[in-house]
C-alpha cells in the first residue's frame, strides 16, 4: 500500500513583504481612527461649551428683557399713584412694591426738587453744595462762578469765560446755554474731578427750579442752604423740619419725579433702573420719560481727560 504524505503547509516568513505591508496598513488605519476620535472629542467639547455659553447668554438676555418690562411697570405704577390725586395733595416722595412672574420689584420715587438744578440754582446754593462737600468757601464760590459762566451766554462778558477754557488748553468753550445733562459739569473748567464726582448725585437738570424741597432733600443738599447745619454736625433725619424756614426752599411737589427701581429675580440675579418722568397732561399720556437708565447701580459715565495742574478743593 502506498502511503501519501501530506504536503507541508506554506508558512509565511516574518520577512515576507506582503505580511509587512498589511501590518503597516493596519497601523496607519489605527492611527487615523485615533485622530478622528480625538477630533470628534474636541468638537464635542467645543460644542458643549458653545451650548453652555449660548444658554447663559440667552438667560441673561431674557432677564434683561424681563427687567425692562418690570421697570416700565414700576414707573407706570408710581406715575398712577401720583396723578391719581390733585396736584396740591400729591406726595413728593414715596415707595411702591409688587411681585410679578419670578421677580420682586421695589421702587422709590422723589421729586427732582430734592436736587439742585444746575440750570436754575443761584450761585449761593451751588457754592453751598461745594462747601458741604468739603471745598473751602472761597474756592466754592469760584467753582459756582464757573458753572454759571458755562450756562450763561458769553456775549456780555467780552469773552472772558471762553478765555479761561483756552488758557486751560481745552479745545472747547463754555456752552453759553443750559446744561443738557448733569454729567456735562465734567466739562466745566477748573472743577476738581473728585468734587464733581461727589456732587453729581445731588444735581439735576430736570427740576427747573432755583429752590429745593428741603423735606425730601438728602442731608448734603440741605446743608447747601444758607444757615443750614453741615451734615457732619447735624445731618441726620431729625433735621428735616428745620430747612422749611430757610431761603431757597419750597414745599410743593415737583412735576419732575425720579423713580429708582430694584428688581430681584428668584434665580439670584438683581437688576436696577432709574427713570425721571414729567407728570403733565400730554393728551393720551399723563407723563413723559425725560431720562431712562438701566443698571443704574453701575458707575456713572467716565469723565473726559482733564488738563494737568488743576487744583483741588
Amino acid at each position: 500500500m502506498t502511503v501519501m504524505s501530506a504536503a507541508p503547509a506554506a508558512v509565511s516568513s516574518p520577512r515576507d513583504p506582503a505580511a509587512a505591508d498589511g501590518t503597516r496598513h493596519a497601523g496607519f488605519i489605527l492611527v487615523a481612527v485615533l485622530w478622528i476620535l480625538a477630533a470628534l472629542a474636541t468638537l464635542a467639547t467645543v460644542y458643549a461649551v458653545y451650548i453652555s455659553s449660548t444658554a447663559t447668554a440667552a438667560a441673561v438676555r431674557d432677564d434683561s428683557l424681563i427687567a425692562h418690562g418690570l421697570a416700565t411697570a414700576a414707573v407706570e405704577i408710581a406715575a398712577l399713584r401720583l396723578i391719581a390725586v390733585p396736584k396740591d395733595k400729591r406726595p413728593s416722595s414715596g415707595e411702591v412694591a409688587f411681585r410679578m412672574g419670578k421677580a420682586s420689584v421695589s421702587a422709590s420715587f422723589v421729586g427732582e426738587a430734592a436736587r439742585i438744578d444746575v440750570n436754575a440754582a443761584p450761585k449761593d446754593l451751588i457754592a453751598g453744595l461745594f462747601v458741604a462737600l468739603g471745598a473751602q468757601p472761597e474756592a466754592a464760590a469760584d467753582y459756582a462762578d464757573r458753572i454759571l459762566g458755562f450756562r450763561t451766554p458769553s456775549s456780555g462778558d467780552g469773552g472772558r469765560e471762553a478765555g479761561l477754557y483756552r488758557d486751560a488748553g481745552l479745545d472747547y468753550e463754555p456752552r453759553g446755554a443750559p446744561f443738557v445733562h448733569v454729567e456735562e459739569i465734567w466739562r466745566v473748567v477748573g472743577l476738581p474731578p473728585a468734587l464733581v464726582e461727589r456732587a453729581l448725585p445731588h444735581l439735576t437738570v430736570f427740576s427747573g427750579r432755583g429752590e429745593i424741597n428741603a423735606v425730601d432733600a438728602d442731608p448734603v443738599v440741605r446743608a447747601a442752604l444758607a444757615g443750614a447745619t453741615p451734615p457732619a454736625a447735624g445731618g441726620g433725619e431729625g433735621g428735616q423740619a428745620a430747612p422749611a424756614v430757610l431761603p431757597d426752599t419750597i414745599r410743593e411737589a415737583s412735576d419732575a419725579v425720579r423713580v429708582h427701581i430694584i428688581m430681584a429675580f428668584d434665580n439670584g440675579r438683581r437688576r436696577a433702573a432709574e427713570a425721571v418722568i414729567l407728570l403733565r397732561n400730554f393728551g393720551d399720556d399723563p407723563y413723559r420719560v425725560l431720562s431712562w437708565r438701566e443698571d443704574a447701580d453701575l458707575p456713572a459715565e467716565a469723565p473726559p481727560p482733564r488738563p494737568k495742574g488743576e487744583g483741588r478743593p
